[in-house]
């Protein structure tokens, strides 16, 4: 795929969504630090689902701590791995508390220290909660970016590291939620709706489904 073809589909996805976000729902950059966190091999819905009884009560590293871990699994243990995840909430609140005043850190390094949270969680924060240029590449991404061949690449750390190379900076703010949505909903992994897809005629897929 070429760069006049890639500008194509920026265009076209900007020009469809021109003020993309999360579908997580948050007020603050620590509550979208905890749902990015609990939305790992999770759906954003299910997720919501939780974190709509649970910030009510907790929301700050302080309350969440004095909530505790078996207080905080009662709200989340309808998600998939939520043992380990109510684990690692207290202890990155633990950490924010003691080495952060209880603010999330504006720095990769500091983010990535946190426990549970990788280089996927470290860019979404980034990107959402202080509007950094970073891409954060998932599941989803990485499909349709081979799929298409906007940005391919073996791993998602290979395909994160053409995306930064190929997408120009005025698009760079806004890709990772234009190719999320995508795959969430029309690029999807298993019959994907090629014949209802925006950027269809720009694609480069070679088994496209147009019914």
């Amino acid at each position: 795929m070429n760069k006049i073809i890639r500008l194509a589909i920026l265009d076209r996805l900007r020009e469809n969504n021109p003020h993309p976000t999360t579908e997580l729902v948050y007020s603050t950059p620590f509550e979208l630090l905890i749902a990015v966190l609990l939305s790992a091999q999770a759906t954003d819905v299910s997720v919501n689902k939780a974190t709509t009884k649970l910030f009510p009560v907790a929301n700050t590293p302080a309350a969440l701590l004095t909530l505790g871990v078996d207080g905080i699994k009662n709200y989340i243990k309808s998600i998939g791995l939520f043992n380990s995840k109510a684990e690692n909430i207290v202890k990155t609140c633990r950490m924010l508390l003691e080495q952060h005043q209880g603010q999330v850190p504006e720095d990769r390094t500091a983010l990535e220290a946190l426990p549970g949270v990788g280089r996927k969680t470290a860019n979404v924060v980034l990107n959402t909660a202080f509007g950094w240029p970073t891409i954060a590449v998932d599941t989803h991404i990485f499909r349709v970016c081979n799929r298409t061949q906007f940005a391919t690449g073996k791993n998602v750390e290979a395909v994160e590291q053409k995306l930064l190379r190929v997408v120009p900076a005025e698009f760079a703010q806004d890709c990772h939620h234009w190719l999320i949505l995508h795959g969430r909903y029309t690029c999807i992994a298993r019959k994907p709706r090629c014949g209802s897809c925006l950027i269809e005629d720009l694609c480069e897929y070679r088994e496209k489904n147009l019914e």
